[in-house]
C-alpha cells in the first residue's frame, strides 16, 4: 500500500501543474478533470497492466462530468473496471476499461481500482497523493473472499493494532473508548472472510419449465385466475412430444434434486466453520428447492403428467428425489449447528477469552449432540478440527502460561467423549472408537517440556552457585566455572522461540538444546567427577548413605543419576525387596494372613486384629522410606525409581491408615443401634414375600466386648454407651447363640417340611409343639436375662431357683431338636413310599410285582407307626386313595389290552392293532410302553377248539358253547384279580386285635375297584364275550340243521313238495347253495379266540346230502319226464285236432280282429 502511495504521490508530482510552494488562494478553485485525467494515466498503466491507447475508452464525452462530480460533495469513491472483451479461443485476449461512480460485480470484470476520497471534496492546489485511497479489487470467476481477507488480515487489522500499540498502554481511554471491541469486530471480520473463503458451494437448483407452462401460469396470474390445466390447449395435453418433453424435464430436475440432496463433505479435509457453515447453506439450498417444487409452475407439470395417466413420473417423484429424507436430515443436524460458538474462539484476543470460547463450545456440543442425531463419526473429526483452530489462537495470543487452558481443554473432551460414548450407545450407531487426536498436542508437550526443563536449570543453577562451594571445587578439579557455564547456557536458549512446533521450529530447537547440554555437560562432569571420588574413597555402607545425603538435590540431572546409579543400586535393592515383602504381605490381605489365624487364636476380634496388623505394616514401612531417603536424598520422589516408590508409598500408606476403619467401624456400630434390648423374638419379612421367625440379637454384639477391649488398648477412644452395651452382650451372649442356633434349625426343618408336602400331618405334633415354645418365648425380653445375671451375682445358688427363662432356652433347643430328627427320619420314608408308589404305574403287571411294592409301603408305614408319628390313619387313607387311583388306571388299561387280545379276528391279522398301538403310545412318549410290551407278550388269549361231531345220527357240540364263555370270563377275572386280590396298605397293623374287638369290617383288598369305573369300560369285555358267543351259536345252528338229513324222511318230503315242478326247483337250487357250508377244502372255522373244528361231520353231511340229492334229483327227474310226456300228449292231441278240422267252413266267416 505504500508502495502504491508512493507511486501515486510521485505520479502526481508530475502531473499536477501547480507547484506546492505557491501561496494559498483565498478561494477555492473549481477542480480541473486534467489533473485527476493525468493521475489516472500514471496509475492505471502499473496497477492493471494497461498501456495507454487501451485507456482512451474512459475519457469519452462523459469524463469531466464524471469527475466533476465525485470530485464535489456529490461522490465519495470511483471505480476503474478492467473487463476481458469475448474472442475466439485462439485469439489473444482483449481488455476494456470503464470509469463508473457504481460498483457492479461480474465474471468479465478482471480487475477494478477504487479511488476514494479522504475528505468530502478535491483540493485543486493540493497533491492528488494525498487526497486519495486508492484499492485495488480483483474479480473473475473466483470470489473476491480471499483478497478481502488479506486486506483486511495483512493491512488494515495490523495497521491499526499499530497504530494502537504506538500510543502506549498508560491511556485510560483507549479501553474506554472501545478498542478491545473494534479489535474484536476486526478479528470478527477476519473470521467471516474466512468462513465465506472456506465455504463448500452448494450448486444452485433451478428447475427447467416449459415455455407453454410458463406461458399459461403467466396468463392465469395476469388474469387473476388460479392455473389449471384448462389453461393449456387440449390438443397440447394429448401430444406425445410435449408430454414427453415434460417427462423428461421431470427426470432432470430428480437428477438436479439429487445432486444436492445427496451432497455431503469430509469432516476432516477442511476447517471446523467449514462443516458448521456447511449445513446451514445445505438446508436454504433444500429450503430453495422446496419453494420451486411448491410453484405453480410445477404443479401444473405434475398435473399434466397425471392427466396423461404417466403416473411413473409423478407418484414416486418425492420419493426419487429423496427430498424429505434430506431436509429432515439436514434440521435435525442443524439443532448442533444453530448457533454454534466457534466464532468465539476465532475471535479471542487473549487466553481468558480462549478459555471461556472452550467451555462455550463444548457445553453448546454436550448439550446439542444429546438432542441432534448428527453422527458420533463426524463428531470427533469436528473436534479435531476445533482443536486446530484452538491451536492456531494459541499461537497467536499465546504470552503466559497457558496450563490452565491446556487443563480445560482437557476436562471438556472427556466429558465430550463421554456424551459421544451414550450418544453411540442410544443410537445404536456401528462402534467406533472414540478418540480425538488434537492439534494443539505438539504445543502442550513443548509447553509441559519447557516447565520441566526450566526447573531443572533452576536447580542446578542453584547447586553451583556460590553458596554451595561447588564452583570452587570445579575450578580446582577441571579449571570449568560451572556458574558462568550455567548463565551461557541459558543465553542460548533466551535467542529463540521456544513456541514455534513447526518442523523447522523444532529443528531450531533441537540446534539451541544440543547447545545448552553442550554447556550443561561440562558442568554435570565437573559434578560427577567429585561425587564418583568421595564414593570411591567411602569404606562402609554408612559413608556411602552420607555423601548420598549431601549431594542427593544433584540427583534430579540424569546424567549424574546415571554415572552414581551403580552405588545406589547396591543400596536401594535392598530396600526395595523389603518394601515388596510389605506390599505382598498386605495383599495377601489380612483374613488370608498368619497374623488372622494367630489372632484367632488369641481370641483378637476382626477389626482390631485389622488395625494391629496394619500399624505393624505402617511402621515397617516408614523405616524402609528413612532408608531410601538416605540413599536418594532430599526430593528423591523426583528420581524414576524415587516417583515409583513414593507413588507407591504413598497409596500403600493411605491403605494402611487405620483411623478409617475404626471411624467405619463406629459408624456401623451407631447406625445399628446395637443393644440387648427387646424380645427375645421378631418377626422378620421377607424380600420375596412372607414372614420367618428369627431371634432378636445382632450376631456382631458379642464381637463387640472384644473390639471395645482391644481398641481401648489401642488408645482409642470408645463412647460410653458403646462400652456399657458391650458389657451388656457379653453376658447373654451363650443363650443367644443356643437361641439363633435354634432358630435357624427350626427355620431349615419347615423349609423341608414345606418341600416334602406329603408329610405335613406326620410331624404335625411336633411341629405345635415347637410352636407353643415359640409362643411362650414371644413374652421374653432381653432384660430378663440381663437382670438376672446383675441379681443373681449376689444371691448364694442355693437360695435361686433355676432361672425359668434359661430354662425355656434348653427346652426349646430340645423340642426343635426332635422336630428336625423327626423329620428327617419321614422324609427318608416318604421318599422311599413315593418311589414304591410311582413304580406301580411302571411295573410289570404280575401279582409278584405289584405285591412287593405294596409290600415296601407297608413296611414303610409299619415303622412309622411303630415311631408313633400322629395322624397317620388319616394319612394312610390319602396314600391309599393314591395308590386306588394308579391301580384304576392300570385295570383299566388291562381290559383295554384284553378286549383288544379277545377281538382279534385271526392269527393273520392279530400283529397288526398291536403294530398300529406301539406307534401311537411312542408317540405320546408313555413311559408304560416298556411294560405294556411285556405285557402283551404274556396276555395271550389261546383259541378255544369246539368239534362238531355225529354220533347215532345225532350232531352235537364238543365242548359246548358255554364252556368257552365261562373260560373267557374265567380268564378275564384272573387278570383283574392280579389287581383286586392286592392287600390293601393298613395304618394300625399293630392295633388288629382291638379293631377284631370293636368288630370294624375294613375292606382289605382292591376289590371295589370295580365300582368306581365312570364309563363303561367294565361292560365292554362281557359285551364282547357275549357278540363272540352270538357269532358261535349262529354259525353251529346252521351245522345243527345238517340233523334234519336223518330225521327227515323222504315220502313226507316228495308229499311236501307235491307236483308243482317250481317247488322242485326251488329246492334243488337251495340245496346246491347250502352246500357252500360243508362243500369246501377248509376243515375249521376260526372265530379268533375260538375255532370250530367241522372235520369229523363234513365227509357223513357231505355223503348224507349227496344221498338226498340224488334221490330229489332223481324224482324230480321222474317228476319232470311224466310233465314233459303229458305235455307232449296234449300237444299231439291237439295238432291232431287241428288237422282234422275243415277249413272251408271258416271261408265265408267273417273275420274279426
Amino acid at each position: 500500500m505504500a508502495t502504491l502511495d508512493t507511486l501515486a504521490n510521485g505520479s502526481a508530482l508530475h502531473t499536477n501543474g501547480t507547484p506546492t510552494d505557491e501561496p494559498v488562494q483565498p478561494t477555492i478553485a473549481a477542480f480541473d478533470p486534467s489533473i485527476f485525467r493525468s493521475y489516472l494515466l500514471a496509475l492505471i498503466p502499473p496497477f492493471l497492466g494497461a498501456s495507454p491507447d487501451e485507456l482512451e475508452t474512459i475519457f469519452d464525452d462523459e469524463f469531466e462530468e464524471r469527475i466533476s462530480r465525485f470530485a464535489g460533495e456529490g461522490g465519495g469513491v470511483i471505480y476503474v473496471v478492467k473487463k476481458k472483451e469475448e474472442t475466439e479461443d485462439e485469439a489473444p485476449p482483449a481488455y476494456t476499461y470503464v470509469l463508473t461512480p457504481q460498483l457492479t460485480y461480474h465474471s468479465s470484470h478482471v480487475t477494478t481500482l477504487a479511488v476514494i476520497k479522504r475528505g468530502p471534496t478535491l483540493d485543486p492546489l493540493s497533491p492528488l497523493a494525498t487526497q486519495l485511497h486508492v484499492l485495488n479489487l480483483f474479480g473473475g470467476d473466483e470470489t473476491p473472499y480471499e483478497s478481502l481477507h488479506a486486506v483486511v488480515s495483512c493491512a488494515v487489522k495490523p495497521w491499526f493494532e499499530a497504530f494502537v500499540g504506538s500510543r502506549g498502554a498508560g491511556k485510560e481511554g483507549d479501553t474506554k473508548g472501545g478498542i478491545p471491541m473494534t479489535k474484536k469486530k476486526f478479528a470478527e471480520l477476519e473470521l467471516s472472510l474466512l468462513h465465506l473463503q472456506q465455504n463448500v458451494e452448494i450448486p444452485e437448483t433451478h428447475l427447467i419449465i416449459h415455455p407453454a407452462i410458463q406461458r399459461a401460469v403467466e396468463q392465469a396470474r395476469t388474469n387473476g385466475s388460479r392455473p389449471s390445466l384448462s389453461d393449456i390447449p387440449p390438443k397440447l395435453l394429448n401430444d406425445s412430444s410435449f408430454l414427453n418433453t415434460l417427462h423428461n424435464h421431470v427426470n432432470q430436475w430428480i437428477k438436479a434434486i439429487q445432486t444436492v440432496t445427496k451432497l455431503s463433505r469430509d469432516v476432516s479435509s477442511g476447517t471446523a466453520s467449514q462443516e458448521i457453515n456447511f449445513w446451514p447453506s445445505l438446508e436454504r439450498a433444500l429450503e430453495g428447492i422446496e419453494t420451486q417444487l411448491r410453484s405453480d409452475e410445477v404443479n401444473m407439470v405434475m398435473d399434466c403428467l397425471r392427466n396423461a395417466k404417466r403416473f411413473r413420473a409423478t407418484v414416486s417423484f418425492i420419493a426419487d428425489t429423496g427430498l424429505k429424507d434430506a431436509t429432515d436430515t439436514v434440521h435435525k443436524y442443524n439443532q448442533l449447528m444453530k448457533d454454534f460458538p466457534l466464532n468465539e474462539l476465532l475471535s479471542a484476543t487473549d487466553l481468558d477469552k480462549i478459555q471461556e470460547s472452550i467451555v462455550l463450545i463444548f457445553g453448546h456440543l454436550n448439550r446439542k449432540l444429546k438432542l441432534s442425531p448428527y453422527p458420533i463419526r463426524r463428531t470427533l473429526p469436528l473436534v479435531e478440527a476445533i482443536s486446530k483452530d484452538f491451536n492456531d489462537q494459541l499461537l497467536r495470543v499465546l504470552t503466559s502460561h497457558p496450563m490452565n487452558i491446556f487443563r480445560t481443554w482437557d476436562d471438556n473432551i472427556k466429558e465430550f467423549t463421554n456424551v459421544a460414548r451414550e450418544m453411540t450407545k442410544k443410537r445404536s450407531e456401528k462402534f467406533i472408537p472414540i478418540k480425538v487426536v488434537p492439534a494443539h498436542a505438539k504445543l502442550q508437550d513443548r509447553v509441559r517440556y519447557l516447565r520441566d526443563w526450566r526447573k531443572q536449570h533452576e536447580q542446578l543453577a542453584v547447586m553451583t552457585g556460590p553458596t554451595k562451594g561447588l564452583s570452587g571445587v570445579g575450578m580446582e578439579v577441571g579449571g570449568v566455572d560451572m556458574e558462568q557455564e550455567v548463565k551461557e547456557a541459558y543465553e542460548v536458549m533466551k535467542r529463540i522461540d521456544v513456541l514455534d512446533v513447526s518442523l523447522e521450529g523444532s529443528e531450531i530447537w533441537v540446534a539451541a538444546e544440543n547447545a545448552y547440554n553442550e554447556h550443561v555437560a561440562r558442568v554435570e562432569n565437573q559434578i560427577i567427577a567429585r561425587l564418583r571420588d568421595r564414593l570411591g574413597t567411602a569404606r562402609n555402607a554408612n559413608e556411602m548413605f552420607r555423601v548420598f545425603s549431601k549431594f542427593n538435590a544433584l540427583f534430579v540431572r540424569p546424567k549424574i543419576r546415571g554415572a552414581i546409579q551403580e552405588y545406589q543400586t547396591q543400596l536401594i535393592d535392598s530396600v526395595k525387596e523389603d518394601i515388596q515383602r510389605l506390599h505382598h504381605k498386605f495383599k495377601t490381605q489380612y483374613r488370608f494372613s498368619e497374623a488372622y489365624h494367630m489372632s484367632q487364636m488369641r481370641d483378637l476380634p476382626p477389626i482390631s486384629g485389622a488395625i494391629i496388623w496394619a500399624r505393624q505394616i505402617d511402621r515397617q514401612l516408614q523405616t524402609y522410606m528413612k532408608r531410601v531417603e538416605d540413599v536418594l536424598g532430599k526430593g528423591w520422589e523426583l528420581y524414576a525409581e524415587g516417583q515409583k516408590l513414593q507413588s507407591e508409598s504413598s497409596a500403600f500408606r493411605k491403605k494402611l491408615d487405620t483411623r478409617p476403619v475404626y471411624e467405619a467401624w463406629l459408624h456401623d456400630i451407631n447406625r445399628r443401634d446395637m443393644g440387648v434390648n427387646g424380645r427375645l423374638f421378631e418377626i422378620v419379612r421377607l424380600r420375596g414375600g412372607g414372614f420367618q421367625l428369627a431371634v432378636n440379637f445382632d450376631p456382631q454384639i458379642i464381637t463387640l466386648f472384644k473390639e471395645v477391649r482391644n481398641l481401648l488398648w489401642q488408645n482409642f477412644q470408645v463412647p460410653h454407651a458403646i462400652t456399657n452395651m458391650a458389657k451388656d452382650a457379653k453376658r447373654v451372649y451363650p443363650h443367644a447363640v443356643s437361641l439363633m442356633e435354634t432358630v435357624r434349625t427350626y427355620g431349615q426343618t419347615l423349609d423341608l417340611v414345606e418341600n416334602n408336602k406329603g408329610i405335613e400331618w406326620l410331624v404335625a405334633e411336633y411341629r405345635n409343639e415347637a410352636q407353643r415354645m415359640v409362643s411362650r418365648g414371644m413374652n421374653i425380653r432381653w432384660d430378663y436375662f440381663v437382670n438376672q445375671y446383675d441379681s443373681t451375682r449376689y444371691v448364694s445358688s442355693s437360695e435361686t431357683r433355676d432361672n425359668r427363662h434359661i430354662q425355656f432356652v434348653r427346652e426349646f433347643a430340645s423340642v426343635v431338636s426332635v422336630l428336625q430328627d423327626k423329620t428327617n427320619n419321614v422324609i427318608d420314608l416318604y421318599k422311599d413310599i413315593l418311589r414304591a408308589v410311582e413304580d406301580l404305574s411302571t411295573c410289570p403287571y404280575t401279582s409278584e410285582a405289584f405285591s412287593e411294592l405294596l409290600g415296601r409301603v407297608q413296611s414303610a408305614i409299619d415303622r412309622l407307626n411303630l415311631e408313633g408319628y400322629a395322624n397317620l390313619e388319616q394319612w394312610v387313607t390319602e396314600l391309599d386313595q393314591r395308590i386306588e387311583s394308579i391301580l384304576l388306571l392300570r385295570v383299566i388299561h388291562i381290559i383295554q389290552v384284553w378286549c383288544t387280545e379277545f377281538d382279534r379276528a385271526d392269527d393273520d391279522g392279530r400283529r397288526e392293532p398291536l403294530a398300529s398301538r406301539d406307534i401311537a403310545i411312542k408317540r405320546r412318549g408313555d413311559k408304560r410302553f416298556k411294560d405294556e410290551k411285556s405285557l402283551e407278550g404274556s396276555l395271550t388269549l389261546k383259541p378255544i377248539v369246539h368239534e362238531i361231531r355225529i354220533q347215532n345220527q345225532v350232531i352235537f357240540l364238543d365242548p359246548p358253547i358255554e364252556y368257552a364263555r365261562h373260560t373267557w370270563i374265567q380268564q378275564l377275572h384272573d387278570w383283574l384279580g392280579i389287581v383286586c386280590r392286592l392287600r390293601r396298605i393298613q395304618s394300625s397293623r399293630y392295633e388288629i386285635g382291638l379293631q377284631m374287638q370293636s368288630a370294624v369290617v375294613v375292606d382289605t383288598t382292591y376289590t371295589s375297584l370295580l365300582t368306581k369305573f365312570t364309563d363303561g369300560t367294565l361292560e365292554r369285555p362281557f359285551a364282547l364275550i357275549e357278540n363272540k358267543v352270538q357269532q358261535l351259536k349262529d354259525y353251529v345252528a346252521k351245522w345243527l340243521q345238517f340233523q334234519s338229513l336223518w330225521d327227515l324222511e323222504a315220502e313226507y318230503v316228495f308229499n311236501r313238495l307235491g307236483e308243482d315242478l317250481g317247488h322242485w326247483q326251488q329246492l334243488l337250487t337251495e340245496i346246491k347253495k347250502a352246500r357252500s357250508t360243508f362243500d369246501t377244502s377248509d376243515t375249521q372255522k376260526s372265530f379268533g379266540v375260538c375255532v370250530i373244528d367241522y372235520e369229523q361231520v363234513q365227509a357223513r353231511v357231505n355223503a348224507k346230502y349227496d344221498a338226498w340229492q340224488r334221490d330229489i334229483l332223481s324224482r324230480f327227474g321222474v317228476k319232470l319226464g311224466n310233465a314233459m310226456k303229458e305235455m307232449h300228449a296234449s300237444i299231439l292231441k291237439a295238432r291232431n285236432e287241428l288237422e282234422h278240422q275243415s277249413i272251408e267252413g271258416l271261408v265265408g266267416a267273417p273275420r274279426r280282429f
